[in-house]
């Protein structure tokens, strides 16, 4: 991916966010573990999502977005030197899953290729959300995933 790259040029978010949204944020340091404990807040999120903003999760969307979290988080461990951040954003109509981590270099889109041994963390993520961006920041870089909720 380049400086700043989106998976899809068309915006499925249309509007200005809300400014009201519900926040969970965990740092993880990349010790045994940490995969689940990040797929677990999610799951939490997710669950206060639905409780507390009534949204409205699609058939797919709980499994799409532990998917993500997972491929997203074990990226950051596996790539960036140092504790990574992961941070969960949503309301009724939307949620994004976003990765903080020390590592300036941009994730590689590859072409599918079912024969290819690895590489398929960030393929998978573009397939599951409904927009993929990543840039570089201060602190390294971010990864944001978004999914749109069923209305």
């Amino acid at each position: 991916m380049n400086e700043q790259a989106t998976s899809r040029p068309d915006d499925p978010f249309p509007g200005s966010p809300s400014s009201e949204v519900l926040l969970a944020a965990e740092v993880f340091d990349g010790e045994p573990g940490c995969i689940a404990q990040a797929r677990a807040l999610a799951d939490r999120f997710l669950a206060r999502l639905v409780a507390e903003w009534f949204a409205v999760l699609g058939e797919h969307t709980r499994s799409d977005l532990m998917l993500a979290v997972s491929e997203l988080i074990t990226n950051a461990d596996r790539y960036s030197h140092g504790p990574y951040l992961l941070e969960l954003e949503g309301d009724a109509r939307r949620v994004s899953v976003t990765v903080y981590d020390s590592s300036t270099a941009l994730p590689v889109l590859y072409s599918p290729d079912p024969a290819r041994l690895g590489g398929h963390g960030m393929e998978i993520v573009v397939a599951l959300c409904d927009r993929l961006t990543a840039e570089r920041v201060p602190v390294g870089k971010r990864i944001r995933a978004e999914f749109m909720l069923s209305t």
